[in-house]
């Protein structure tokens, strides 16, 4: 798969998406708010710390709850691109990795795709704006559908999230998205408990096969891991994390989406090593 200037060769090695967030109000605490020159520099950062793509967002999916109390507040797309396509258009001239734009909106995807972004991270799996499919059709560029529903009950948690991330799928093709060009996530932390979280991890590997596409994981700095680990806050989820990546990279995982980036890339060329074999550098 080429997302911007990259090729993306799915199975050789595991691929590292690393997150600025436009928000005030980011769920893991690291919102930049209106900081274009803390995002340029942190993108830049990510980039000599081994990141393949940076994903930029202006709206938290911080969920409700107990951890995040009444979750966030939906932004309009005005206000949306307000915050990303600034940061966009001076990551386009400064990165040489491909930038990513996270959103479910196709008016704020079809504007950041023109200032230079490569991708589409859909949280809705085309779901709220089905539109944002023609938006990869016209523009070309990569789609990730990632699942997520309203509330947390399920029957069987397993078939939904796949029937839910098929249907995604559907919707992508029927619009004329090529094959591949299409991204699976199975959507940790979204719409699911810490227990649902868990037995995803526990069976990426038969998610994977059952989907048969390039697969996604987001698991960075997540409220389960913080449940797990006896209530830490997102900045002390950093070893939480890595066992989650590392595990879900033996799995299956071909792209992890992650904040600590020079971290996370060890534990994806440590993960690499065992599961796919290691080659020395020149």
């Amino acid at each position: 798969m080429k997302i911007g200037n990259k090729e993306f060769q799915w199975g050789e090695r595991t691929y590292v998406m690393g997150v600025i967030n436009m928000t005030p109000d980011s769920f893991s605490g690291d919102g930049l708010a209106q900081n274009i020159e803390a995002a340029v520099d942190l993108a830049l950062a990510m980039q000599q710390d081994g990141a393949d793509i940076i994903d930029v967002g202006g709206e938290s999916t911080r969920p409700a709850g107990a951890v995040y109390g009444k979750g966030a507040e939906s932004v309009s797309a005005e206000e949306e691109l307000r915050r990303v396509l600034p940061v966009i258009r001076r990551l386009k001239e400064v990165l040489t990795i491909p930038v990513s734009i996270d959103t479910y909106k196709a008016e704020v995807a079809r504007k950041a795709v023109a200032e230079g972004a490569s991708l589409i991270n859909d949280v809705w799996g085309l779901k709220r704006d089905p539109e944002l499919a023609k938006v990869a059709v016209e523009t070309g560029v990569a789609l990730v559908v990632m699942h997520n529903q309203e509330g947390y009950a399920y029957g069987d948690l397993i078939s939904e999230v796949l029937q839910g991330l098929r249907h995604s799928v559907e919707i992508a093709l029927a619009a004329g998205v090529p094959e591949d060009h299409i991204i699976v996530d199975p959507g940790i932390g979204f719409g699911k408990t810490a227990e649902h979280n868990l037995e995803i991890l526990r069976r990426l590997e038969y998610v994977k096969k059952e989907l048969n596409r390039p697969l996604l994981l987001g698991a960075s700095r997540k409220s389960f891991i913080g449940t797990v680990l006896g209530g830490l806050p997102p900045d002390e989820r950093v070893e939480g994390t890595a066992a989650t990546l590392a595990i879900a990279i033996a799995k299956g995982a071909d792209m992890v989406r992650v904040h600590d980036v020079k971290q996370m890339a060890r534990v994806c060329r440590m993960s690499d090593a065992i599961v796919r074999g290691w080659i020395a550098d020149d």
